[in-house]
């Protein structure tokens, strides 16, 4: 209802739809036997006034929605596919244990997650695309809502969270580098949105990349960019602009690499035996490319399981306060190879 600043209340649904108070209750709770014409008059009152059971009287009866909220970033600087992966994964996990799962989107935020709770409409939350400091996460543990965490924030106090373990992925990249000569190498990464949001996922694999690099002694440069074809020439050209000497290419942006060995080719620089390209994307993605790409990758239907059977043990009251990082591999495809001779 337009201009309403209180929370609809089961008399005025009552009122409403013709019928007492305990009536939609018993619509609400399914406690009882209601005829199906009641039944739609009740529910067509719910729909108009927009009342939402609340979360407390939903646990007296007992009741459980048997639904999971997942919320899913919108943001344009993620890579769709891998995220509908995700959320396929989660999907096909929550039926195996009898639930639905209701997408809610990211760019409502702390409100998404307080509308969610105060509610009742789902039994628990997994959220996705987590920041280090994700404004989101202080609303579940003062709402004290059963959630999952996809992605890991600078604290996890308290919280079940899964995610690949990204430091490990960077710190890959660079060893395999290293161990084939490579002395100067550039990580191409994703726009600088990502990182001035501190998406967990880019942060702690540059971390990651950064600190092997450092022991292993390699020189590096960082260079952002949005995936497109003009941005990615315009990082790869400050690359060769501040290092000439560059050999080795890691790159954790989806849309970047193929203008990246495109790139390449045009300033005849042959992959792998002028310069070596290792990607962090998706398996399908690696062998799609010629040459096809050293990569490395984790399983995203992983993710959305995990993450699942995290929740549900939550849900069912259970001590689930668990940081789960998943190992990442690395494979070795046509795209790197040993350093070239300087002379």
């Amino acid at each position: 209802m337009m201009g309403r600043t209180s929370a609809v209340t089961i008399a005025e649904v009552a009122k409403h739809a013709g019928v007492s108070s305990s009536t939609v209750s018993y619509v609400i709770s399914g406690k009882r036997s209601i005829s199906e014409a009641t039944r739609r008059r009740v529910e067509a009152a719910i729909r108009e006034l927009g009342y939402h059971p609340n979360a407390g009287a939903r646990a007296l009866a007992g009741k459980r929605s048997h639904i999971i909220a997942l919320m899913v970033p919108l943001h344009t600087d993620v890579y769709v596919p891998i995220m509908m992966e995700i959320a396929i994964a989660v999907t096909m996990a929550a039926r195996g244990f009898g639930y639905d799962v209701l997408l809610i989107t990211n760019d409502e935020g702390p409100d998404g997650v307080r509308r969610v709770a105060a509610s009742g409409l789902a039994d628990g939350v997994i959220l996705m695309d987590v920041e280090l400091d994700d404004d989101r996460i202080p609303v579940l543990r003062a709402q004290n809502t059963h959630a999952a965490l996809i992605g890991l924030p600078a604290d996890a106090t308290g919280l079940s969270c899964v995610d690949h373990d990204f430091a490990a992925a960077g710190a890959l990249c660079a060893d395999h580098l290293a161990d084939l000569g490579h002395r100067d190498v550039a990580f191409i990464g994703y726009s600088p949105a990502v990182y001035r949001r501190h998406a967990g996922y880019a942060e702690r694999t540059l971390t990651g990349f950064r600190t092997r690099s450092a022991e292993r002694g390699l020189r590096i440069v960082h260079r952002p960019c949005d995936g497109t074809y003009e941005s990615t020439a315009g990082a790869f050209t400050r690359v060769l602009a501040d290092r000439p000497e560059t050999t080795g290419f890691v790159v954790q942006n989806e849309g970047a690499i193929g203008p990246l060995l495109s790139l390449l080719r045009a300033a005849g620089r042959i992959v792998p035996e002028d310069a070596s390209v290792v990607a962090l994307c998706p398996e399908p993605l690696a062998d799609q490319y010629s040459p096809r790409l050293t990569a490395v990758t984790g399983p995203a239907q992983d993710l959305g399981r995990r993450a699942v059977e995290l929740v549900m043990r939550r849900i069912e009251g259970a001590d689930a306060d668990e940081v789960a990082l998943l190992t990442p591999l690395l494979t070795t495809r046509e795209s790197t190879g040993p350093a070239p001779h300087r002379d």
